[in-house]
């Protein structure tokens, strides 16, 4: 039987394309050394699980919770949580120099120290150390990494005093130191922050004395000093000047006169409960759109103004005062 010309094109294109074409393999995209440390991370947590992808033999930018940059195919982010892994923080973390995000969460058998090699991440601008069993002290090498925006070491076992030279970094969005065993005092240098002012959360510590009324300085968007041992007065944090929103001061000792405090028209969360605040509910109160509101366990007196939010708050937002009185709570 004769073959026509079309069944010859066919058998010779069906040919070519089954023979073998090492120029159509897949290229190694990742950086050779940055594989090599992520490697040297994952034994070092003892080949846990979790890292199952981290095959040698793979591509590393295709593998979980690694991410690479699409120009320069260097690892930018790793992000390690919610997985069952034991031991410390590999300091071989610190030779990932491209790296701008670095998480290690949620990892409650992780223990140890915050290493130092950490410090020698000068591109970093997102570190998140939290809810782990770290302990130790808080570092000040994280002023050595100027690019930071937000820092979070909370729910951990971080011991010591709060280091004042954090307050060097510039670019803070936020700093989540809370849920450790911190003690000492707030430092000074914490209402000097020069470039932005970043979100604090200082909650859940074993801080103690006055705060520095340095901070009054600085407009805060969210402060969280509650569950510490502080105590003074605190008044000097408010005014009609600030953009303040979230406020939480409660379960200190704080002492001072309510009566005369001018709130920022932009605070929508304001919880005090649990200090020594005495005075009256000032009037001025009734023109803020507040969402959350708490006052408990304090020292007021005197009428809750009529007007705005206050007295659509139930009464476990006021009981327990001197002789606060009108409704949610009964009449003058």
């Amino acid at each position: 039987m004769k073959m026509t010309l079309f069944s010859v094109l066919s058998l010779s294109l069906l040919v070519f394309v089954s023979l073998p074409s090492p120029s159509l393999s897949e290229p190694e995209i990742c950086n050779s050394e940055d594989k090599k440390v992520l490697l040297k991370i994952k034994a070092a947590l003892n080949n846990p699980y979790l890292l199952a992808s981290w095959n040698p033999e793979t591509n590393c930018c295709d593998w979980y919770l690694v991410k690479c940059d699409e120009i320069t195919s260097r690892i930018i982010s790793l992000n390690i949580f919610g997985g069952n892994i034991s031991g410390r923080i590999p300091p071989a973390v610190g030779d990932l120099p491209y790296l701008q995000t670095l998480i290690f969460r949620k990892l409650t058998n992780l223990t140890g120290s915050i290493p130092s090699a950490i410090s020698k991440l000068k591109h970093l601008k997102w570190i998140r150390l939290s809810w782990t069993n770290l302990s130790g002290p808080v570092p000040s090498f994280f002023t050595e990494l100027k690019n930071l925006t937000y820092l979070d070491l909370s729910f951990n076992d971080l011991t010591g005093s709060i280091p004042p030279e954090l307050a060097q970094l510039t670019n803070l969005a936020a700093i989540h130191l809370d849920r450790n065993k911190l003690t000492g005092t707030i430092p000074e240098s914490f209402g000097k922050f020069t470039g932005s002012v970043p979100d604090l959360y200082l909650s859940h510590n074993q801080l103690t004395g006055p705060v520095p009324k340095s901070l009054g300085n600085l407009d805060f968007t969210r402060l969280d000093l509650s569950r510490n041992q502080l105590s003074g007065d605190l008044s000097f944090i408010f005014g009609s000047n600030k953009t303040m929103q979230v406020v939480d001061f409660s379960r200190n000792m704080f002492e001072f006169d309510l009566s005369n405090v001018v709130f920022p028209a932009s605070l929508i969360w304001l919880d005090l409960n649990h200090n020594k605040v005495f005075g009256s509910l000032p009037a001025g109160l009734t023109a803020v759109d507040l969402q959350f509101f708490n006052v408990s366990y304090n020292r007021l007196c005197g009428p809750i103004p009529t007007g705005g939010k206050l007295r659509s708050f139930d009464l476990t937002s006021y009981f327990h005062n001197r002789c606060l009185c009108g409704a949610p709570l009964p009449a003058c």
